[in-house]
């Protein structure tokens, strides 16, 4: 028996070997543990991966909203020569043959209409753009002249460029400008200000149009954009 015991039994200090050691047992929930974290931390890796291109796919959007507002000045402004769109004078008949033509046919009129004034500005651009007088009266045939006020308020020189509405649209035809500083380029040095004139032109045609009745207020819009310089 102790001869049996000698030859089985090994030292206590075999048992400590760096084989036992280094390779402790892992218990049967530790591979669940893993593959449960593993699973966790997928969905937030591709939730940050969609927001990073949910993020930049918005600040693209944003880039070319900026872009096209500028660029479409130069398509508005041949769209309402094209149609008389706004006021814009037709290429087929310039003001002053309107003018002349209504004048040798001696057309008059005693309808007042009342024009109004309306200034704003595009996000980014640092000016105060006003419109000097609040209305004006004018009857169909006659001309008026009137004033907006701009100021670059920013350190810096700015270039701005503007577009412009009629409203009601559908009087809008009849309101022919003259000389306007719509869709040409201001610059102004920083803490200037500068008066830009309107001199516009009621088509008396206004008053024999069926469509204008009831119609005797006309409200006339400008929108100031920043021009980003090269």
């Amino acid at each position: 028996m102790s001869r049996f015991l000698a030859t089985k039994s090994k030292p206590f200090s075999s048992l400590l070997s760096p084989r036992h050691l280094t390779s402790p047992l892992k218990p049967p929930w530790a591979a669940n543990c893993q593959k449960f974290y593993a699973s966790a931390a997928g969905p937030s890796a591709d939730r940050d991966r969609s927001s990073r291109k949910t993020l930049v796919y918005l600040v693209g959007l944003a880039a070319a909203m900026v872009g096209a507002s500028y660029a479409a000045v130069p398509l508005y402004r041949r769209f309402c020569q094209a149609t008389g769109y706004g006021g814009t004078v037709q290429r087929k008949e310039t003001v002053e043959e309107k003018i002349a033509r209504h004048a040798h046919d001696g057309t008059s009129t005693s309808r007042e209409i009342v024009v109004q004034f309306n200034a704003d500005v595009a996000d980014g651009m640092p000016w105060r753009f006003i419109p000097t007088q609040r209305e004006v009266r004018v009857k169909p045939g006659e001309s008026a002249l009137a004033f907006y006020t701009a100021e670059n308020r920013s350190s810096a020189p700015i270039t701005g460029v503007s577009t412009y509405n009629v409203t009601p649209m559908k009087a809008a035809v009849y309101f022919n400008k003259i000389q306007c500083f719509c869709f040409e380029e201001q610059t102004l040095l920083p803490g200037e200000q500068i008066d830009m004139p309107v001199f516009f032109y009621i088509d008396p045609e206004f008053e024999t149009d069926p469509k204008m009745d009831g119609i005797n207020n006309l409200i006339l819009s400008y929108t100031f954009f920043k021009v980003n310089e090269k």
